[in-house]
């Protein structure tokens, strides 16, 4: 163990972390890169090239470059996951939202209204019931 002393130890840990944080960054990059629609074929080429020949200059220039426009599109591809997933609820749960046409458990609830006041009779009430499950 003196061969190795603990000053060493330690920096040999800070430049792996920081060699792991630079391949996320990498990866980060080249996700953006296809991601980005803006961004012509030829363009997408050229950045994967310096990215791959020149790794750590290529990826502080990209990031020097197109930071902000990283950013902007990973809010974009949240609030667009997030527009899905809602939009998957909400279908899920039988509501269409601006559809103004009631769910099933709306049109239920109203024919055990009618029920309850004796306005249709157990027997359509089981049809119609039948007829909004179906």
């Amino acid at each position: 163990m003196d061969d190795y002393p603990l000053l060493n130890v330690f920096w040999t840990m800070l430049w792996f972390f920081l060699w792991i944080m630079w391949l996320f960054l990498l990866f980060k990059v080249i996700t953006d890169i296809f991601r980005d629609h803006e961004l012509s074929g030829w363009g997408k080429a050229g950045w994967l090239i310096f990215c791959i020949l020149l790794p750590y200059l290529g990826v502080l220039v990209y990031v020097i470059a197109r930071g902000k426009g990283m950013g902007l599109r990973d809010a974009k591809q949240a609030k667009d996951a997030e527009a899905r997933f809602q939009e998957y609820i909400r279908q899920t749960a039988g509501t269409q939202a601006g559809a103004g046409a009631p769910s099933a458990t709306d049109e239920l609830a109203r024919l055990a209204d009618l029920k309850e006041k004796g306005a249709i009779s157990e027997e359509e009430f089981q049809q119609a019931k039948a007829k909004i499950l179906a």
